[in-house]
């Protein structure tokens, strides 16, 4: 969040950051909500509550962005460490299983949406999501871990959701992808920034063969 407020304050454009607390009403105006990640428990704790409240949000045209466990809430279902499954909001037609190692490392994808660049983020994470035909992928890993061990589908995208394993923090690493986040929230069309020395560490992470493992439990 402190991201997408900083670049909207370097365009003189105000915004206020609400936190909500879980089993609080989420705002009846808001342009933008951010989900983040998070252990077994403490997905499990939000897990109903994000069920009751997000449809009636997203019905109202709110963008959602999740990250890594937020992904997961968003599911039809998502299991845990321990092996127990935990419905999900059921906003994003996907499934998560737990995996049997943890898929560490940086990753390169490519957006499906072809005005955002190549993505650079860290992914570490058990699960693994497939997707249904309602969603598709955000991007498709060139370099790294994706969804699934197996797979080259990063992330998903459906309606106003928009949802990444990535990690990094991603929205720092990919400033287009921050603002293509506030322009859709917002529906202005924003004026670009000089982002010089988040551009020269891009060509760095850009340039750096990686690495990634899946690493045992």
């Amino acid at each position: 969040m402190h991201v997408l407020r900083r670049r909207l304050g370097w365009r003189g454009i105000p915004a206020d950051v609400l936190p909500i607390p879980v089993g609080s009403p989420f705002p009846e105006q808001v342009d933008l909500l951010v989900l983040g990640g998070g252990e077994d428990d403490a997905q499990t704790r939000v897990a109903a509550d994000l069920a009751r409240q997000l449809p009636e949000a997203l019905s109202r045209g709110t963008v959602l962005f999740a990250v890594c466990a937020g992904l997961q809430l968003l599911g039809h279902s998502f299991e845990t460490a321990a092996g127990s499954t935990v419905a999900g909001a059921g906003v994003l037609d996907a499934v998560t299983t737990a995996g049997h190692r943890r898929s560490i490392g940086e990753v390169v994808a490519v957006p499906v949406d072809p005005d955002l660049p190549l993505l650079t983020g860290f992914t570490n994470h058990a699960g693994v999501t497939v997707l249904g035909n309602e969603a598709r992928p955000f991007a498709r890993v060139r370099r790294g871990p994706a969804n699934h061990p197996l797979g080259r589908d990063e992330g998903a995208v459906q309606g106003s959701i928009l949802a990444t394993y990535l990690h990094g923090p991603v929205l720092a690493r990919n400033p287009a992808l921050a603002d293509h986040l506030l322009e859709r929230a917002t529906g202005l069309v924003l004026e670009p920034l000089p982002d010089h020395e988040v551009a020269r560490l891009r060509r760095e992470r850009l340039r750096s063969p990686g690495w990634w493992a899946r690493s045992r439990r």
